[in-house]
């Protein structure tokens, strides 16, 4: 299939509205002492971590792209979101890894509270500020900044990873991040969007293990550069040495020429040695992390 037709199939697909997922998660039964989510489509990932309400890349449109909703000219959602925002709590703290529209969304962030602590990636701020966000921290890579939430830390660090970050075409200021997440002892890495790189090694140094990494999946096929393949994803969980994974980016849109169910076969196919470490691969599907006392190491 040519480039040109693909896109052409990509935005004018002739669906009707988009499925419901085949699982709801439920919020409100989530324990604040635990680390329980739910990816509600594509990279939006909705997170109870020790009870800081974690919210990333949010995307509830059903298409995203340029235009003004609702004529927007771009892909358009397989499956609707698991949830809307008035299904769960507010998040005390927006993620944003990179400012593409499929992960930044100006309308699914204006469905929120512009006091909402958002953190991004450098050069990205001038568009949260456009929208009247007042608490926007960009980071760069190996940066860190800490909230207080209902009076424990959550650390947020930057990480590097094998993407890019134009919005438009010349905007090539634009970065984009992973995060490590830390609190109470325990990590969770969302990789945001990425191709393979080796960088995630890094985070298989740590004293203590990543207990759960949100990889994306998806896109691959021809954009390999730009976004890893299932098995890549779980060579880079293995390198951080993650005891959990939760695949990300799949399902939701169409963006390349892959079939829509065949990340997620894949991903299985490269945990089948070990299928405990995959938590939850469709999506509205809620993972809870199994957790280990934060004072082993790595070689626990």
């Amino acid at each position: 299939m040519s480039r040109l037709r693909f896109l052409w199939q990509m935005i004018f697909d002739g669906r009707g509205r988009p499925a419901l997922p085949l699982a709801r998660p439920e919020p409100a039964k989530w324990s604040d002492e635990q680390i329980t989510g739910s990816c509600l489509g594509h990279s939006t990932v909705l997170l109870n971590f020790f009870g800081a309400w974690i919210l990333t890349d949010p995307v509830f449109s059903t298409r995203v792209g340029l235009g003004i909703p609702p004529f927007i000219l771009g892909p358009k959602r397989y499956y609707a979101p698991a949830l809307r925002p008035k299904d769960f709590p507010a998040p005390d703290v927006i993620v944003l890894s990179h400012a593409h529209f499929d992960h930044f969304d100006i309308s699914s962030l204006r469905k929120f509270s512009r006091a909402t602590p958002i953190v991004t990636a450098r050069g990205t701020a001038d568009l949260l500020g456009r929208q009247g966000f007042c608490r926007v921290r960009e980071l760069h890579w190996d940066e860190s900044f800490a909230l207080d939430i209902r009076g424990r830390a959550l650390q947020i660090t930057a990480l590097p990873v094998a993407h890019w970050g134009a919005r438009l075409m010349r905007d090539n200021h634009r970065g984009y991040n992973g995060y490590l997440l830390e609190r109470g002892g325990h990590a969770v890495c969302f990789a945001g969007d990425t191709a393979y790189t080796s960088a995630f090694g890094r985070l298989g140094a740590r004293v203590r293990p990543i207990d759960l990494i949100l990889m994306p999946i998806g896109a691959y096929d021809p954009w390999i550069r730009a976004h890893c393949s299932p098995e890549q994803a779980a060579a880079m969980a293995r390198l951080a040495h993650a005891r959990a994974f939760v695949p990300i980016h799949h399902e939701t849109f169409k963006l390349s020429s892959e079939p829509m169910d065949e990340p997620a076969a894949r991903i299985r196919a490269a945990f089948a040695d070990e299928p405990e470490r995959l938590l939850a691969v469709r999506i509205g599907e809620t993972f809870e992390v199994p957790l280990t006392d934060a004072r082993q190491s790595r070689t626990a």
